[in-house]
């Protein structure tokens, strides 16, 4: 009879030890994720973006391929055609190696 209420104790135990360390590794990986900030930024629709900005362009294929790139990389495109380049500094610094403007 006292053998049978040691294991009882012991496997109640062993679950709760389960269940804890479940329990940690669950709150490090949101703790992670919220530090990374993965899951806040949000993404932007690059092709869409991109097409609008690209529109009055005189060679669309070019505008679209040089902006995509740097959509990809700054996560942002600014509004309109031309100009706006305050509304996404990354997208305004690229340059290409002979230092001139990368993005459309």
């Amino acid at each position: 009879m006292a053998s049978a209420k040691v294991l009882i104790v012991s496997i109640f135990l062993s679950l709760l030890l389960l269940h804890g360390g479940h329990a940690i590794q669950t709150d490090t990986v949101l703790t992670s994720n919220a530090v990374s900030g993965t899951a806040a930024s949000p993404t932007v629709d690059c092709g869409g973006a991109c097409a609008e900005r690209c529109r009055l362009s005189g060679r669309p294929n070019l505008c679209k391929r040089a902006c995509g790139t740097c959509c990809a990389r700054c996560n942002c495109v600014p509004p309109g055609a031309y100009g706006n380049y305050e509304a996404c500094p990354c997208y305004a610094k690229m340059t290409t190696h002979d230092n001139n403007p990368k993005c459309p």
